[in-house]
């Protein structure tokens, strides 16, 4: 399974998130917040649409999610977020995006510097590589829960816009305001998803090995920890065993 499969990437994330639920919460409810802003009737809000979603897809308490979206709106007194989002270059140049959601920005500018530098990386400008992502609904279905041709009509039908084989996995890739339709449409099929969010997809991919890939991983790591951190997007390819060996 190389790493040019978007899940592939993320499936270690996924594990060390997993293992710190409380964080998961944390990241969830300050989107939602955020995204309250906008409007907090999810109906006329995409973003907080979206938001709600993922935090339901972890089992987060309605009550929570409510008062959440209640701190959004102004309804009850929280903490004045601010996103940014800082881009930059990881060990062999890989490039990497990261969002972050603060309440003290200085902090989050140290934190996230203090990751880069530490771990073979660095910051760059605005713009530097953004150019390089897409945001795209993305849902991967393990190759035993649904055939080809099952996924293929709910894509052809629901505006989905690929659906690649990725070894263990079939990958659906949609626009982002196709991606609540075709996700629904899998969910009414019974089928059973290891992954589906909106996300950041790389157009291109660099590879990694070696003491890079190990130091890559760790720059990941890293800059998952931060407090603020929400998203880290890289478009790093190693081989499977290789991730496996710097994740462990």
């Amino acid at each position: 399974m190389s790493g040019h499969s978007k899940w592939a990437t993320i499936k270690h994330k996924k594990g060390a998130l997993d293992a710190k639920r409380g964080k998961i919460f944390t990241r969830l409810i300050r989107e939602i917040t955020i995204s309250a802003k906008g409007g907090g009737d999810p109906d006329g809000n995409p973003r907080l649409r979206t938001a709600i979603l993922a935090a339901k897809a972890e089992n987060m308490p309605q009550e929570n999610i409510k008062r959440a979206i209640q701190r959004g709106t102004g309804e009850l007194e929280g903490v004045n977020y601010e996103e940014i989002k800082f881009e930059g270059y990881g060990p062999g140049g890989v490039a990497i995006i990261v969002d972050v959601t603060t309440d003290n920005r200085n902090r989050a500018v140290s934190e996230i510097r203090h990751a880069f530098s530490k771990n073979g990386g660095n910051l760059g400008e605005s713009g530097s590589v953004r150019f390089l992502f897409s945001k795209k609904g993305l849902i991967a279905v393990e190759k035993d829960a649904a055939t080809e041709d099952q996924l293929m009509d709910i894509v052809l039908e629901h505006g989905g816009e690929d659906l690649n084989d990725e070894g263990d996995t079939w990958e659906i890739l949609t626009d982002p305001s196709a991606y609540e339709a075709v996700a629904g449409a899998i969910k009414a099929a019974g089928i059973a998803t290891v992954m589906s969010e909106v996300t950041m997809v790389a157009s291109t991919y660099t590879k990694v090995e070696g003491n890079a890939a190990n130091q890559m991983i760790r720059l990941l790591e890293a800059l998952e920890d931060c407090d603020d951190t929400q998203n880290v997007y890289s478009n790093f390819d190693m081989d499977a065993e290789q991730m496996e060996h710097a994740a462990g």
